[in-house]
């Protein structure tokens, strides 16, 4: 298991999400942003708009996610 946190992968607090691989991970971020923009948490709105931004350009994306999969490669098992 590795940890990341919310800020890590893009958002906008420091909640942590743990999982053993890169895509388990980015689905627990990706269910807790939905849970923010639903209650409406203007930080993590940003941040999603800020995402928003990047997705317009696919090769940058791609590159964003690769980046965050590295990261989530060199870190520590957190178990």
């Amino acid at each position: 298991m590795k940890t990341m946190t919310c800020k890590q992968l893009g958002g906008a607090c420091d909640q942590e999400f743990s999982a053993s691989t890169f895509d388990e991970i980015a689905e627990l971020s990706k269910k807790h942003g939905m849970e923010m923009y639903q209650t409406g948490d203007k930080a993590h709105l940003q941040a999603m708009g800020e995402m928003q931004e990047l997705m317009r350009t696919p090769d940058a994306m791609k590159d964003w996610f690769d980046s965050k999969r590295k990261e989530f490669e060199t870190l520590p098992d957190s178990n």
